[in-house]
């Protein structure tokens, strides 16, 4: 297949669309760090649009705040790499959209941006389902060692396309 993207994230991408499409579900993708790179990777396939909704690439907060929602005060309060606002992200995803199911990605790709609290390869994944309970919270911190930006971003992308799968398993946690 004629493709620009790494065959890991095309393959993976080529497992969530058929695994959705078997259950009739559309999903949508809410991204920052990943900068549109789950999408790009879901419509790298043909046929992708029967299950791929939307894509929100939200790199700036003004972005997050505009597009989705997301809470000037959860932003200020957290910051943007954070499990509420991943959890903001995915919820402003699915409530613009009509997908069934919203990964949320937002995170510190580098060389530069990181800090102690919160170093380069720090990413925070959220997955939120039409129809389930919203105070009960599916996100993930996960540190992906620092194999310069692209690696990271890769990293994050198949996390995100993991994330997408019919039953896929989430860490319970609090914003």
């Amino acid at each position: 297949m004629d493709t620009i993207l790494p065959a890991e994230l095309v393959e993976s991408a080529r497992k969530v669309l058929e695994a959705n499409r078997a259950l009739g579900r559309k999903i949508a993708v809410a991204e920052s760090c990943t900068g549109g790179l789950v999408s790009a990777a879901l419509t790298e396939l043909p046929g992708s649009s029967d299950v791929f909704e939307v894509g929100f690439v939200t790199y700036s907060n003004e972005a997050k705040t505009e597009a989705l929602k997301v809470s000037t005060d959860v932003l200020e309060t957290f910051g943007a790499v954070s499990i509420a606002v991943a959890w903001s992200m995915a919820q402003g995803a699915l409530k613009r959209s009509n997908a069934d199911v919203a990964v949320a990605i937002t995170g510190i790709a580098g060389p530069d941006g990181g800090s102690e609290k919160k170093p380069v390869g720090t990413v925070v994944f959220a997955q939120a389902e039409r129809g389930a309970d919203p105070q009960h919270i599916v996100a993930d911190a996960r540190h992906f060692e620092n194999s310069g930006r692209g690696g990271i971003r890769l990293q994050a992308a198949l996390c995100a396309l993991e994330l997408l799968m019919p039953g896929a398993p989430g860490a319970d946690a609090s914003p």
